[in-house]
């Protein structure tokens, strides 16, 4: 007993300065770990890892289902579009710091893979701990909260593949929900399913077009686009890992305000029960 509880202690150190470095850690290690030593260390916010030498392919036929579980997303770069202040030039992406600490990972995320005649693989989302509630701070000081999710994916690979591997890319889109709910109440107390019709003094003003969508609040359901891309799996475990790139809009502020394109990347880890 003394032993294994040593060994508990080491893992949960190494895995602890492994988290302070920005580093991953391997699932494995991961399930060993109770609640109270992974509590307040930053691995619950880490998607496990696959060693570096991957292992053959994962072939499936056509018009088989395989399940998946435990997929983990880990956003590690954040960026908004940003309107230039020379009109000539583009909009583009800046690169913004996140000001959620370690509630940032998506997690337990459960689905299933199914291959089409034509050897088109198709990745479904189905349940899981599939948002999170974020907010960027820009270089200029604003802040842009949004939902980073993947709800109700589907994402497919080109036809002919038949199996995955380190070459395989997913692409697909998916819901985003709205970032405040039905009862949400903003400052001045207005809000869909509760609160006040308007937040004008003259009654006769809160009609006009100016007050108007702010008092008149709607749930916007957005869309967002993804791709994952396959760079290491486990033929004998099934596991597959590897990078992804998400665009998708910004809260709203239940239609307020117009909604920003955000763009997440960072690299994700899968399960599949073969």
């Amino acid at each position: 007993m003394r032993f294994r509880t040593l060994l508990v202690a080491l893992c949960l150190v190494g895995l602890s300065l492994l988290t302070a470095c920005g580093g991953s850690v391997d699932a494995a290690d991961k399930e060993q770990l109770t609640y109270k030593q992974v509590l307040n260390t930053g691995l619950a916010n880490l998607c496990p890892s696959i060693d570096e030498v991957s292992r053959g392919s994962i072939p499936i036929e056509p018009g088989q289902v395989i399940a998946f579980r435990d997929m983990c997303l880990e956003p590690q770069e954040y960026f908004v579009k940003e309107e230039p202040i020379n009109q000539r030039r583009e909009a583009e992406f800046v690169q913004g710091k996140v000001l959620t600490r370690k509630t940032s990972t998506l997690d337990q995320i459960r689905g299933e893979i199914r291959v089409g005649d034509n050897g088109t693989i198709t990745l479904v989302e189905k349940d899981g701990l599939d948002f999170q509630a974020i907010t960027v701070l820009l270089p200029g000081g604003e802040q842009t909260p949004f939902l980073f999710t993947i709800k109700k994916l589907v994402a497919t690979t080109e036809p002919g593949l038949g199996a995955i591997n380190t070459s395989t890319d997913f692409e697909g889109e998916f819901s985003v929900p709205s970032y405040r709910g039905n009862v949400f109440l903003d400052p001045k107390g207005r809000g869909i399913a509760s609160g006040y019709d308007n937040a004008v003094a003259l009654p006769s003003a809160a009609d006009s077009t100016d007050f108007n969508r702010a008092n008149v609040k709607t749930l916007d359901l957005g869309k967002g686009e993804i791709s994952l891309q396959v760079t290491k799996l486990d033929s004998e475990t099934g596991e597959i890992a590897g990078i992804f790139s998400s665009e998708q809009p910004s809260d709203t502020d239940l239609g307020a305000d117009e909604p920003e394109e955000v763009k997440i990347k960072g690299i994700f880890y899968a399960r599949l029960e073969i």
